[in-house]
């Protein structure tokens, strides 16, 4: 890994472990952050179903990305902004800290990616080499053209009175290179080339009062490109990649700027960020010395500026037994859908990555019991209120977002009337959405019918009926999951009438006429998005 210059600052102890703590034990050891900032810097690297020749696996790279100033701006200065998915050529991070001790310093680890071209290179007759897009070797294996990557990072560690008095800029960007690696059986080789990044952190802190300060990270990408019009592929190479950073430091506390103190509100109101955003890291949330400041507020003693947008303290899930390159897809149903993929499949993944064949590996040999933890997990639980508890009249119920909101309702076996006629789990109806002001997917199902799953009371007090279809061959494993079709109950034709009798739970609602009139079908504000939840 190429590794910036460090500039001048205090010697801090370092434990056993490698953690490095101050004197008054604060501790700002990255590795708590590793998991997390991994998951942020491979994020979208490859995506499922991880091969070359699939669409989305060709427009690669959307997040932290610092190309050279002028080949981002040849059209016009780029236009800030907090998210870091906008191609930029810099990345600016301000927060606050707090000053606990007169010698403390100030660390900013920066972290990105550089692009690796791999080319596949097949010998010919004459003992040269020819650039190919694929070639199968006598082993069987394939191997592809590709473009890879290499992490990159730089340390500067800073006292904060030198901060306060002088910026520091560093250089932190990495050397150009060419690796070959030879085939089995002289049959080609790999080329793999990097492009010299040109780039520079500026850290300045400026007081703000005597404990208090603002500190400002800037990492710009110092580059050019030769020609401006080079496609966005090949300006890549020179480019950041998945650009974000870690602050730690000795004797400085940093204030969240999601949930600040009440008297730094101000404060962090007016840190400028662009292309990115610090949050707090390390440590949890819930721990009330590491996470909660004297007056209410978020502190802790490290930040991770991030161009993708999270929140304070963020976990990678313990149940995940690897990084998929995809954190907005849910681990289980990648994992499902990677272990579906056909053999074919399967050996272009391989051949396309290694990170790809290393996913792969992972799902293949998954053991099933932590292949079951994937399913779900409960971080919290609240009581259950007593079966005989006593009905809680609508009128007296708490408002919905306070404690005891949900007390007496149960979907699965709550009713409603229709026609007379009380609806619950089991109960099977006819379909009949409005003509006006429903889902689109509502009208195809016109006439289908149906089984209801259980009875949902919204927050506004309507009641909507959640169904599975008849002739659903998947209508099973959407119960297991928990997916339905939202109806009103006037949307709903009874098919089997039960007697009429007393409600089986509080949460009974009753509804006459499932043929709506004339101006109640002009009506569309109670009608929730029904589409295949």
């Amino acid at each position: 890994m190429s590794q910036g210059p460090v500039g001048s600052g205090m010697p801090c102890a370092v434990t056993g472990s490698g953690v490095e703590e101050s004197p008054d034990g604060a501790l700002y050891d990255f590795e708590q952050l590793s998991a997390v900032a991994d998951a942020v810097l491979y994020e979208g690297y490859l995506l499922y179903p991880y091969r070359r020749s699939s669409a989305k696996n060709r427009v690669r790279w959307q997040f932290g990305v610092l190309f050279p100033r002028d080949w981002v701006e040849s059209e016009g200065p780029v236009v800030p902004g907090v998210s870091g998915s906008a191609d930029s050529w810099y990345q600016r991070t301000e927060c606050l800290l707090r000053i606990r001790r007169p010698d403390a310093c100030v660390r900013v680890r920066v972290r990105y990616l550089q692009v690796q071209c791999k080319q596949v290179q097949e010998t010919g007759r004459d003992g040269g080499h020819i650039t190919v897009e694929s070639l199968r070797t006598d082993d069987g294996t394939v191997h592809l053209t590709f473009d890879e990557a290499v992490p990159r990072e730089a340390d500067v560690t800073v006292c904060l009175d030198d901060l306060l008095q002088r910026e520091h800029t560093v250089p932190v960007g990495a050397a150009g290179g060419v690796d070959i690696e030879p085939l089995p059986g002289h049959a080609g080789r790999l080329v793999r080339r990097r492009e010299e990044l040109r780039a520079s952190t500026t850290v300045i802190a400026e007081r703000l009062s005597p404990a208090l300060c603002r500190l400002r990270v800037h990492t710009s990408n110092t580059g050019s490109v030769p020609d401006p019009r080079t496609p966005r592929d090949e300006a890549l190479r020179s480019a950041l990649i998945a650009t974000h950073c870690l602050v730690g430091g000795e004797g400085v506390e940093f204030v969240s700027l999601i949930d600040p103190p009440a008297d730094l509100a101000a404060h962090a109101g007016r840190c400028r960020n662009e292309f990115t955003f610090p949050v707090l890291g390390g440590g949890s949330p819930a721990a009330p010395a590491r996470s909660r400041g004297p007056q209410g507020g978020g502190t802790g003693h490290m930040m991770l500026s991030s161009p993708i947008i999270l929140p304070d303290h963020p976990q990678v899930a313990p149940e995940s037994p690897g990084d998929l390159h995809d954190a907005a897809e849910i681990d289980e149903i990648l994992t499902l859908r990677t272990m579906l993929l056909t053999d074919e499949e399967k050996r272009e993944a391989r051949a396309t990555d290694l990170r790809a064949a290393e996913i792969l590996d992972r799902v293949e040999t998954m053991p099933p019991e932590v292949f079951r933890r994937l399913h779900g997990a409960v971080r919290s639980l609240t009581p259950v209120a007593p079966a005989t508890a006593a009905p809680v009249a609508a009128s007296e119920r708490p408002a919905w977002w306070q404690e005891g909101a949900d007390d007496g309702f149960s979907p699965s076996t709550d009713t409603v009337l229709v026609d007379g006629v009380a609806l619950g789990g089991g109960s099977r109806v006819r379909l009949r959405p409005r003509g006006r002001g429903a889902d689109a997917q509502d009208m195809f199902l016109a006439g289908r019918t149906a089984e209801v799953a259980g009875v949902f009371h919204d927050v506004d007090g309507s009641v909507h009926l959640a169904v599975t279809l008849d002739d659903d061959p998947a209508s099973e494993l959407h119960t297991w999951y928990g997916r339905f079709h939202y109806f009103r109950p006037d949307e709903l034709e009874p098919l089997e009438p039960e007697p009429l009798g007393p409600a089986r739970s509080p949460g009974r609602a009753a509804v006459t006429g499932s043929r709506r009139t004339p101006e109640a079908a002009t009506t569309d504000s109670e009608t929730p998005s029904s589409g295949g939840r």
